[in-house]
């Protein structure tokens, strides 16, 4: 109930948004018509006559609510302006979350239809007036995008190069695969944990010859650390801030991915696991062995600080970050800059 009203609150807020530009637009737009002076006579001009360039100025201040707001449907002046390249490098879905309840069986999530619709319009018409040019997606922590959202999204931007998704929760195998398939010129993801990472890795490394940068939203385990070794060895930056970290898995990830240049483990929780019956061992500090094999990073970011807000909250939440309990947007922070959003 209390995400079905966040959701209604961020719907409103994008309306709210959306109406006072177009607004703002519509009395630039009228002031256009009427009030151009010739001669000391006042003529009337018409807004299809503005130059298409300072439009496209005008609407790079727009959000992507604001752009299909209905402002491409003035006149084709205003049209040819909203398909313009320079509007369309970004596609930040970062404001809209589905209006979702957890359920026991895969895929955990069930989203509301509504919701659903709402994104695939915003994704029609968004994709639409792109015309192909969208480099960087970025969606929400709380959207569950579907694989026919995907797919048909993965169809439009064949040019993308930085993925942000870190719901896959209705995301399945043969959708995302597809998606890779599409993107060649993908070189950077934002994902989070998966159970069976291998599959995914064997895709990017197939298909995606510039990838270089990966962030993962959840907790790395061995497993996870020896599929990036083995399929993505020349990944050169790498961030598992504020997740659950084992420490066998760091000195994999260390020594096999030899041309690694930046590892993020800020906030993270360590782990060392220990011959049984010994419990798990909670790392408080980095041992000699760890630092001597990440001196040669150009950047090796880490923060254990028992003071650090972060750091209290990943072990609150015991390596897996409930992002809803936080402030609005915390999940996009990132210690290294590429990937903050």
């Amino acid at each position: 109930y209390t995400r079905g009203k966040d959701q209604q609150r961020a719907t409103t807020t994008i309306e709210q948004d959306a109406s006072r530009h177009y607004d703002a637009l519509n009395l630039f737009r009228d002031f256009w018509q009427a009030c151009e002076m010739e001669d000391g006579v006042y003529i009337g001009r018409k807004w299809e006559d503005l130059d298409i360039d300072i439009l496209v100025k005008i609407f790079q201040s727009f959000d992507i609510f604001e752009l299909i707001s209905g402002i491409a449907q003035v006149c084709s002046t205003w049209r040819l302006a909203c398909c313009d390249p320079l509007l369309w490098k970004t596609l930040d879905l970062s404001k809209l979350k589905s209006n979702f309840i957890k359920i026991p069986l895969e895929p955990y999530v069930y989203v509301d239809g509504r919701s659903d619709k709402t994104l695939t319009r915003v994704l029609k018409i968004g994709l639409n007036l792109s015309r192909g040019n969208i480099l960087t997606l970025i969606f929400h922590f709380n959207l569950y995008v579907s694989d026919d959202q995907l797919t048909y999204t993965a169809e439009r931007c064949p040019r993308l190069k930085r993925l942000v998704m870190p719901a896959w929760n209705r995301i399945k195998k043969t959708g995302i695969c597809r998606a890779i398939r599409l993107w060649e010129d993908l070189e950077s993801l934002t994902m989070p944990s998966i159970a069976n990472p291998p599959y995914l890795m064997e895709e990017i490394a197939k298909n995606c010859k510039n990838f270089a940068e990966l962030k993962i939203m959840g907790p790395c385990d061995i497993f996870f650390a020896s599929t990036l070794a083995t399929f993505l060895p020349n990944l050169k930056v790498l961030s598992l801030r504020c997740s659950m970290l084992l420490k066998d898995a760091l000195i994999i990830i260390l020594d096999g991915l030899q041309h690694l240049q930046v590892l993020n483990i800020s906030h993270c929780l360590l782990i060392e696991i220990l011959p049984p019956p010994a419990p798990k061992k909670i790392l408080k500090e980095l041992d000699e062995s760890i630092l001597e094999r990440a001196s040669r990073l150009r950047e090796f970011l880490t923060c254990m600080d028992d003071s650090c807000i972060m750091c209290q909250r990943t072990r609150t939440d015991e390596g897996l970050m409930r992002w809803y309990k936080y402030e609005d947007g915390l999940w996009k922070a990132d210690e290294v800059q590429s990937l903050a959003l």
